[in-house]
């Protein structure tokens, strides 16, 4: 299972989002260049159709191909009452011939994506990853080196850490209280509740440059 929150952010305010996650993190920043491929599953393959995500980090010396399957989100009074969403996800490393395999198996290219950006990964009552990327569509089949951005000037931020049955609820406790440091600069909720980018975040960005421009003046 894994926790996970959303939100957007204007490109503009990127750098201090980065700036200020490195002091609350205290790690370095990891880039990402991922290609990501959805494909859904054909009528041979049952009356319930299913989605399966295979990524590349193409930023890695030597690129490996994951899939994930993400299952349904956790329903009822507890799932209510937390700020996170709970949510199955499987992943398994695989070779590079695993498109091959799920084109064999009835599954059907849906769309195919490259996210551009960063991410920190990091412990602070539970493992969480920050990831902020830029979304980019391909003009033409696996051509990632021509995509061009989804939402030009916006970026998505997703907030994600594991958990069991039995932690979810510590982890998302864990997520909230250091989801309240980026308040600032970004609405972050349940993925499909659109909360919109922060009036104040340019104010809040420039303070945090100006401060960063500082130490270093001072260092």
């Amino acid at each position: 299972m894994e926790c996970v929150v959303q939100g957007i952010i204007e490109t503009q305010h990127v750098e201090a989002l980065e700036i200020l996650l490195q002091g609350l993190c205290g790690v370095q920043r990891e880039r990402l260049r991922i290609h990501e491929i959805c494909l859904k599953s054909g009528p041979n393959l049952g009356t319930v159709a299913s989605e399966v995500r295979i990524l590349c980090n193409l930023e890695q010396a030597e690129p490996s191909w994951t899939v994930r399957h993400v299952g349904g989100a956790m329903r009822g009074a507890g799932a209510e009452q937390i700020s996170v969403l709970v949510r199955t996800m499987v992943e398994a490393k695989a070779s590079k011939n695993v498109l091959r395999m799920f084109y064999t198996l009835g599954y059907k290219l849906d769309h195919e994506l490259l996210r551009v950006g960063f991410s920190f990964n990091f412990f602070r009552g539970a493992q969480i990853t920050v990831t902020v990327s830029s979304i980019n569509k391909m003009l033409k089949l696996h051509a990632t080196d021509e995509a061009v951005p989804v939402t030009p000037g916006i970026q998505l931020v997703e907030v994600t850490a594991p958990a069991t049955a039995e932690t979810y609820t510590e982890v998302a406790s864990a997520m909230s209280s250091f989801c309240e440091y980026l308040a600032p600069l970004l609405h972050l909720s349940k993925p499909g509740i659109s909360t919109g980018v922060v009036p104040t975040a340019a104010a809040a960005a420039a303070s945090l440059i100006q401060e960063t421009d500082e130490f270093r003046e001072k260092s």
